[in-house]
């Protein structure tokens, strides 16, 4: 499917690594953050589908957008500099990318209250453990660092972030 979106610009496997990790990394965050404020304040676990679909579809627009205008800004400062041939990637083609790794992986905090389990934070806990870990470790793919080192590096980074999701929520949750 990629190849039919991008024909013959995905000359490289790796050449828009950096759009799949950004995208597929704030996707996760993103949605998690909001799962995450949610347990911490103690509210109504209902809320987290509707707030967490309502970010994930939102902030996907701005994702995609804000990588087109990053590369395109990035040509035309090459072009400024009379450097033409150093154009990079299409920024379509980066916007594009951005915008499906946001959509995909953004979606792996949600899959235990779709799935209507019991303890739904504490699977979504794990699921975005394994999320994180797995874009992480996939980066290794196309680089020759150890896939433990990438998926840590990720979780670590994940978790952090969604940690401080979660302090927010609970140190804010007396305000709802």
């Amino acid at each position: 499917m990629i190849e039919l979106l991008f024909g013959d610009e995905l000359n490289e496997a790796g050449g828009y690594i950096a759009e799949v990790i950004y995208g597929a990394n704030d996707g996760i965050v993103t949605t998690f953050a909001v799962v995450a404020g949610v347990a911490g304040a103690a509210l109504d676990t209902a809320i987290v589908p509707i707030l967490s679909v309502a970010n994930l579809l939102a902030d996907r627009f701005p994702m995609g957008t804000s990588n087109y205008l990053g590369q395109r800004s990035e040509r035309d400062y090459q072009v400024a500099q009379d450097n033409a041939t150093e154009r990079g990637k299409p920024p379509r083609y980066t916007a594009v990318v951005t915008f499906l790794a946001f959509i995909v992986a953004g979606w792996a905090p949600l899959f235990p209250y779709a799935l209507g389990l019991t303890s739904t934070f504490r699977f979504s806990v794990v699921v975005t453990a394994v999320a994180f870990f797995a874009v992480g470790a996939s980066r290794t793919l196309v680089t020759n660092r150890r896939w433990y080192a990438g998926g840590g590096e990720m979780l670590v980074v994940g978790m952090f972030a969604a940690g401080v999701a979660f302090a927010t929520g609970n140190a804010l949750g007396g305000l709802a």
